[in-house]
């Protein structure tokens, strides 16, 4: 074990030898800087290679928090791997939450981030829901803020990609019992991606197997949500489709969402998408596409949709942090499969080019969407 200084030079965080980061991901005060971009200083990364994994940055956030107590403040810690009791609520019961968000580079340098209280608020909705403390508002943004900008270096130049910012929420106390854990951590750490799916999206409708049921935890980023589906995904990619559709459980006719993003379909002026009713996560992407479309002129319904509309839509598109906004080239149910619109002319492709210039500052935010770090 070592010790290392954190960033802000009045305390002493312990990060474990054993790390599986490598040493340029803790020895941020002397960084490895690529000025290729201009006069801004950026991490040493192939950004026209960048694709949607994980590349270590040099800090995380840690803030802890006691049963029947709030969260203490928290401190910037090299990244790194964390110590963790064996019986604690998150590896014996999946006591967590987890949130996905971004941030963007503008053309002048700025560093943008959107809508990071809705992050915020759907984290305590999670956290209501599983039983745990959660960071007030303030605390939550405080973290992201202060996470961002000490990763800087980190966030692509314009066009590049994005910052990803996973702020994770979980029941690290020790328990064997059901029930909530007597200590929880909240963390915020960050990396660098590029595009979630490269080349064309063609989806299979999962048939027999369900992401979520009703009084369960389909409606909020639960970790527990995603293992399950795991099988399901690799079958499918096997078989040369990007992703499943999952079906509602209660009649197994109306579609719900991917393994990681809401969906879309449009006929004439009207777009659809399935309302979230608990058992489909409310993608903040989602309610911005939402908002945009109808600025925009659209019709937009939030409601059950069988699954034969999948054969009458005109296009189809799918929407989360991950994909941002992304057409879909078909979606194949019971061997059928329906080929959809794609391209520059599309409703998504104007969605999308609204939405991530908004993001960037390539657009005027008239919806006062984005926030600037200092």
């Amino acid at each position: 074990m070592f010790r290392a200084k954190d960033c802000e030079g009045s305390s002493f965080t312990e990060v474990r030898s054993n790390s599986t980061y490598p040493a340029a991901a803790v020895q941020a005060c002397e960084p490895d800087v690529d000025n290729s971009h201009g006069n801004r200083e950026y991490a040493n990364v192939n950004w026209d290679e960048l694709g949607f994994g994980l590349t270590p940055t040099d800090y995380m956030y840690i803030m802890k928090c006691s049963k029947e107590e709030n969260f203490s403040p928290g401190t910037l810690t090299p990244l790194g791997n964390m110590e963790m009791n064996p019986s604690s609520g998150i590896l014996n019961y999946a006591q967590g939450i987890l949130e996905g968000m971004k941030a963007y580079r503008t053309e002048d340098g700025r560093i943008l981030l959107f809508r990071p209280e809705l992050n915020a608020l759907r984290m305590k909705m999670g956290a209501e829901r599983l039983c745990m403390p959660s960071p007030t508002m303030e605390q939550f943004l405080d973290a992201v803020k202060q996470t961002v900008n000490a990763n800087k270096r980190w966030v692509p130049p314009p066009g590049k990609g994005s910052l990803y910012i996973r702020p994770l929420l979980i029941g690290s106390g020790s328990m064997l019992n059901l029930g909530t854990a007597n200590e929880h951590t909240f963390i915020t750490y960050v990396s660098p991606v590029g595009n979630f799916h490269k080349g064309v999206v063609n989806l299979v409708v999962g048939e027999n197997v369900y992401r979520a049921t009703p009084g369960g935890t389909g409606g909020i980023k639960a970790i527990c949500n995603y293992a399950s589906i795991y099988k399901t995904i690799s079958e499918a990619k096997a078989k040369g489709f990007t992703d499943v559709l999952f079906l509602d459980v209660v009649t197994g006719k109306n579609i719900e969402e991917a393994s990681t993003s809401n969906i879309f379909i449009v006929k004439g002026n009207t777009i659809s998408t399935p309302a979230t009713d608990g058992t489909i996560l409310p993608g903040i992407t989602r309610k911005s596409i939402i908002e945009i479309a109808r600025v925009l002129g659209y019709e937009v319904e939030e409601r059950a949709i069988p699954v034969e509309e999948l054969f009458d839509a005109e296009e189809v598109f799918c929407t989360g942090t991950a994909v941002v906004v992304n057409f879909v080239s078909s979606i194949t149910y019971q061997s059928k499969r329906v080929e959809y619109k794609t391209g520059v002319e599309t409703v998504s492709r104007k969605l999308y080019n609204t939405l991530t210039g908004i993001q960037t500052g390539r657009i005027e935010d008239k919806m006062e969407w984005t926030f600037t770090l200092d």
